[in-house]
């Protein structure tokens, strides 16, 4: 029962992940210039590219490692691809929610809270 659960956390965290990291490599000037003006009072006004690079490469891994993670876990009830999965997943969500909170856009970073909670138990079950 553990490993239906877990398998269905880490789709929810695949699609979250790679959609979002779609979303950002095919969408890159529609995304820097709304993030430019999201960020234009904080100290990462001009280092809105590089923190973009840095957050789809997060996410990419992320979605790569928990769909890796549903596969062996189906495959060999393997629980380590998964869990990097999660652990990526979270510290990718941490950083977005110190953005949001840079940003002082609170609502932003209660959405993000939403996302981080299934994603910390992955961690727990899968560890």
């Amino acid at each position: 029962m553990n490993n239906i659960t877990s398998i269905l956390i880490l789709i929810f965290l695949a699609i979250t992940f790679l959609q979002s990291g779609y979303d950002k490599l095919f969408y890159w000037k529609d995304n820097v210039d709304w993030l430019k003006e999201h960020f234009a009072k904080t100290p990462l006004k001009n280092q809105v590219p590089l923190a973009l690079l840095n957050i789809l490469i997060l996410e990419l891994i992320s979605g790569i490692l928990s769909i890796v993670g549903c596969i062996e876990l189906l495959v060999n009830n393997g629980r380590i691809f998964g869990f990097y999965g999660a652990v990526f997943s979270c510290i990718t969500l941490l950083m977005l929610l110190f953005g949001q909170r840079l940003a002082k856009d609170y609502d932003g970073a209660r959405t993000i809270v939403i996302y981080f909670i299934p994603a910390i138990l992955a961690v727990y079950w899968l560890n």
